[in-house]
């Protein structure tokens, strides 16, 4: 497992300014989320890192291709880097899911870490998928790794790194363009 990664979301899609839940579902990027992708580039310029580290997700791989192409380095597809599987509610906003079936939200806020997406994961059951994650991406040692990937399953990612509990793991935010440098117990803004 490194002691120091990169990490960054994929730039803006339509569905996320739509707000629909897109799990392993995929939508394009918005002329913000390509800006996004830029602007993640410009801020890793000089800096270590090494390779990108990519979830195989649409939306995440043309991130990571404007920032590896910017930067002139390899890009490696990671299956564990994908989103949490968001089952039979992917490209469903909340207030459609509430409408159909009322109180869904509430259930889920009861275990949020523990709730699983019916047909999809959980937090609970994606966290030693996002450790077998962070291990896939140790070897580029000649420099840092750029994870480029999601906002739930980066929660995990970050919450590994950072030595968190559920609930700390689960306030953590990720906006889009932002690129966080991770050590092992801390985390800043590049």
């Amino acid at each position: 497992m490194p002691d120091r990664l990169f990490l960054a979301r994929h730039g803006q899609t339509v569905w996320n300014s739509e707000r629909r839940l897109q799990g392993q579902l995929d939508s394009p990027l918005t002329e913000a989320g390509l800006e996004h992708a830029h602007e993640i580039a410009r801020r890793l310029e000089g800096t270590e890192v090494a390779v990108v580290c990519t979830s195989p997700l649409g939306r995440a791989r043309r991130t990571a291709d404007i920032i590896a192409e910017h930067l002139d380095l390899d890009v490696v597809p990671v299956d564990e880097l994908t989103e949490l599987h968001h089952g039979s509610f992917a490209g469903y906003t909340w207030d459609e899911l509430e409408s159909a079936r009322p109180g869904i939200r509430a259930l889920r806020s009861e275990n949020r870490y523990g709730w699983a997406f019916p047909g999809g994961e959980s937090y609970a059951s994606a966290r030693p998928r996002a450790i077998r994650a962070l291990e896939s991406c140790f070897w580029a040692d000649a420099g840092v790794p750029l994870l480029v990937t999601h906002e739930m399953i980066g929660r995990l990612l970050r919450a590994v790194m950072l030595g968190y509990g559920h609930a700390d793991a689960l306030a953590l935010r990720h906006p889009h363009g932002v690129v966080l440098d991770v050590s092992r117990s801390t985390e800043r803004v590049l």
